[in-house]
């Protein structure tokens, strides 16, 4: 078991991202990105599902491959963005569906999708694995190297399958819906996990975060825990939404690039 409680000030970050940029910047002299999208329709249980893949066909070499899992609005334009992002870092990205129809829904449903949706683990599971199958058939990606983020709903999803005991190298979950119902025994998770919140989260209040610390904690877990202080806000990552905090949102974003880059 290993975790990492983690506390992270500004300018430690900045120069993480400033690093980041550094090494973007020296790979786009040698090269020029050329990113490639793509909507691939699929079908679970005779449900229609539609995501979104993405991937720079300028690098030939197969590389990681990362899902992305929306927020409980569905597969809107954030979590496309993400993939393309992912893309640009050099991963095949595949933003997957959760609710289907590749559609956006409505606050009012999201109320009832996301929790009819997202409390049916054996559904989520083989949805989460359908888009999973659809990212290792991919010409770039190596099959061997995989992960997935999520954020808000879809942290709690790529949550929820590191508890099932999904075996892929790591998950990140972004401002996520960390307490559901399923909890992690000892041996059951497979995954290293990095979690992200802010310390107000109004969605993740702090006895709900210490749950899922020990919960983590008592299943002998490889996670990282970060927690931003003073900051209350729930989705703070999306420059759309109603509580972007840009500072947080990079770190975050800086993080994981990190995380990623210690697995692969």
């Amino acid at each position: 078991m290993k975790f990492k409680w983690v506390l992270i000030v500004l300018s430690f970050v900045f120069l993480l991202t400033g690093l980041t940029a550094e090494g973007a910047q020296d790979m786009d002299m040698d090269r020029e990105s050329v990113i490639y999208t793509e909507e691939i329709s699929y079908t679970v249980d005779g449900q229609r599902l539609v995501g979104l893949l993405a991937y720079d066909e300028s690098v030939k070499e197969s590389r990681p491959g990362i899902l992305v899992v929306h927020e409980w609005q569905g597969i809107n334009d954030y979590a496309k963005k993400r993939a393309v992002d992912l893309a640009k870092e050099g991963y095949v990205a595949f933003a997957l569906d959760m609710y289907g129809d590749g559609k956006e829904i409505t606050r009012e449903e999201a109320r009832d999708m996301s929790g009819r949706i997202g409390t049916d683990y054996p559904l989520v599971q083989k949805r989460f694995n359908a888009a999973l199958d659809i990212l290792k058939e991919v010409e770039y990606t190596d099959p061997d190297k995989l992960g997935a983020i999520g954020y808000c709903f879809g942290g709690g999803i790529v949550l929820n399958m590191a508890r099932l005991g999904t075996d892929i190298d790591g998950v990140v979950g972004f401002h996520s819906s960390i307490n559901t119902g399923l909890n992690a025994e000892k041996g059951d998770i497979k995954t290293k996990i990095l979690a992200i919140q802010g310390d107000q989260d109004p969605a993740a209040p702090r006895e709900k975060q210490e749950a899922f610390i020990q919960e983590m904690t008592e299943a002998e877990a490889d996670f990282t825990y970060i927690i931003y202080g003073n900051l209350p806000a729930h989705n703070f990552t999306n420059p759309s939404g109603s509580s972007y905090y840009a500072d947080e949102a990079n770190m975050a974003w800086a993080s994981m690039l990190v995380f990623f880059d210690s697995l692969f």
